[in-house]
């Protein structure tokens, strides 16, 4: 996707199409996306990959990474839908290609439904799905192009709940460490890949 495709994609509108209300959800998910974003586009300027990736692809994709929240159970931080937390990505997926096929931008927002699909943890293997037995279609949902990855690791970085302070990369690496050798390794080539390591 070229930069001036890019433009052409306004995060904030579609976000609004979707949570049309000011409700403290929507405050809640604009500040975390608005931190993942700067988080990305941070990453970005400072690593290997600068002046190879588009930051306009970066910043509208951490726009809208968690846009699935909204149909999510978790009411922690106020969602309160039926579906389960860890589909969110999936969700958001499936809500840009059906308002991107109902507005003949299909092409467009395909790189923004891949990243929302993802971004969760520091991806997840179908083995992980199946062993784990995860409320989720078994496939790989692992981050691949640099904007995947970049949304992907600026995402672990800032929490939807407590103080949304930044963390430290060495409390993302103890908490990533609780989900065995396979997430944390991922981590730690993703921090390589964005020159963090």
């Amino acid at each position: 996707m070229s930069g001036s495709e890019t433009t052409r994609i306004e995060p904030l509108e579609i976000l609004r199409f979707f949570y049309p209300e000011d409700t403290p959800l929507r405050r809640l998910l604009l500040k975390h996306s608005t931190q993942v974003r700067e988080k990305a586009l941070s990453l970005l300027e400072h690593s290997p990959l600068r002046g190879e990736v588009d930051p306009a692809l970066v910043a509208a994709g951490a726009m809208l990474h968690d846009i699935g929240i909204v149909h999510c159970h978790a009411p922690k931080i106020l969602c309160t839908g039926s579906e389960p937390y860890l589909a969110h990505g999936i969700i958001g997926a499936r809500m840009l290609r059906e308002y991107g096929a109902a507005r003949g931008m299909e092409e467009l927002l395909e790189p923004f439904a891949r990243i929302c699909e993802r971004h969760t943890g520091s991806g997840i293997t179908a083995e992980e799905v199946r062993r784990q037995q995860l409320p989720i279609p078994e496939r790989d949902y692992l981050p691949e192009t640099p904007a995947e990855k970049l949304v992907c690791l600026a995402d672990k970085f800032f929490s939807k709940s407590g103080d949304m302070q930044e963390k430290s990369l060495e409390r993302i690496r103890h908490s990533m460490a609780k989900f065995g050798p396979g997430p944390a390794e991922r981590f730690e080539a993703l921090c390589r890949f964005c020159g963090l390591a």
